[in-house]
């Protein structure tokens, strides 16, 4: 019966300690409090702070190269496929080499022919040359034989034009890669007849090695940014490196660099545009692509607060400010749009030294009398109270 007695004394023992558990977890949640009416505050100091602002920007190739054929026929082959990296000088497409090459044979032939002919007449002009200085011939006959070894040296001159020009042409047929870089799409295909009057490209390389990302700031902004002292040049090379967020919400892991801006404002938006380089070695970034250029800026002299101390009625924030006689007054704020998804910019509606309640806001209610206490005494209330249940002594630990 005693064994029973003690094994029921133990079992409600631990259900105590269990409880006790619980109830210190739910005492160090999110309400703030170790009492009924102590809240944690804290003190509104002016400081510096680390704010990101994003611009939504558009990203492109250091050279976005279109692709045109320079003599008209139908595609045979597509040498490599759409997507894929090549490098200066490879093959993309051939078009049907077949009139070009009779064109390229034929104007072969040409200058092998004028060679022969120049031979034979520059030879009759030595030969009448000495007739004529022996008073053999005429001067008529050798001044003719001058202009003929002329006409024959002109005859080849346009025949080796006429054979580059063929050249040319054949190797027009392989139409190549001027660049490094990745291949667009094919809006042609084998057995398509082009030209080099065609609307559209054959395709587009695009050389990603490294990436040009544009972006706006307004006027005021890039005032802000530009107005020290200094050439235009050596202020962009003290501006901050920038980061890009990419269109699933990752951030590229390079950092890029601002290079230059335009000189003109659009007097439309207001705005200025802007390029950073950003490298691009996995090709990770492509052209035509979407992104946030992330533009770090310091501030000085700022008042922050948490935003969790703060409160939201109708896209207004609100947070409770300690007053002497220890009440909490609902206190309208103004506030930065940067912000580092942690704290808030104050612009207005608090001054340094105020103090207000960081911690279980939901609980409060204007004029609500309050015992605040500094985060350091919670936190040594929290750990108190833990000594005292690992010690045994339920009667203080939830006090």
């Amino acid at each position: 019966m005693n064994v029973k007695r003690n094994r029921s004394f133990s079992s409600s023992r631990i259900a105590l300690m269990a409880l006790g558990i619980s109830a210190l977890t739910a005492c160090s949640g999110q309400s703030g409090k170790m009492g009924d009416d102590e809240f944690t505050v804290q003190e509104v100091t002016t400081t510096s702070s680390n704010q990101i602002t994003k611009y939504p920007a558009t990203i492109k190739g250091l050279q976005d190269i279109e692709i045109r054929p320079q003599v008209s026929g139908f595609i045979v082959k597509l040498c490599v496929d759409e997507g894929a990296t090549v490098h200066k000088g490879q093959a993309l497409f051939q078009i049907d080499p077949t009139q070009y090459q009779a064109a390229y044979d034929q104007a072969a032939a040409g200058v092998e022919s004028a060679k022969a002919n120049l031979q034979t007449v520059s030879e009759t002009e030595v030969h009448k040359k000495m007739l004529h200085e022996q008073k053999i011939i005429s001067d008529f006959e050798y001044q003719t034989a001058v202009n003929n070894l002329l006409t024959a040296k002109a005859s080849l001159a346009q025949a080796e034009a006429s054979y580059t020009a063929a050249k040319q042409n054949l190797g027009f047929c392989t139409v190549t890669s001027p660049s490094d870089g990745v291949i667009g799409t094919f809006p042609y295909r084998i057995g398509a007849l082009v030209s080099p009057s065609v609307s559209e490209p054959l395709t587009t390389v695009s050389q990603i090695g490294d990436m040009y990302v544009y972006f706006s700031l307004t006027e005021k902004e890039l005032l802000a940014l530009t107005k020290a002292e200094g050439t235009l040049k050596e202020q962009l090379e003290k501006m901050p490196a920038v980061q890009l967020e990419l269109s699933d919400g990752s951030v590229y892991n390079e950092s890029g660099r601002i290079d230059a801006v335009s000189g003109v404002i659009d007097q439309t938006t207001g705005s200025v545009s802007m390029r950073a380089v950003f490298p691009n070695k996995q090709n990770v970034l492509r052209s035509g692509g979407t992104a946030n250029v992330m533009f770090p800026y310091t501030m000085e002299n700022v008042l922050l607060v948490p935003q969790s101390a703060t409160v939201d009625i109708q896209d207004k924030k609100f947070v409770y400010v300690l007053q002497p006689d220890s009440t909490v007054k609902y206190t309208e704020i103004s506030i930065s749009n940067l912000n580092d998804g942690k704290n808030y910019i104050v612009l207005g509606g608090l001054k340094s030294g105020d103090k207000i309640a960081v911690e279980g806001v939901t609980r409060l209610s204007d004029g609500m009398k309050i015992t605040p206490i500094t985060s350091a005494q919670k936190e040594a209330k929290y750990q108190q109270a833990l000594k005292d249940q690992k010690e045994g002594n339920l009667a203080t630990a939830f006090n």
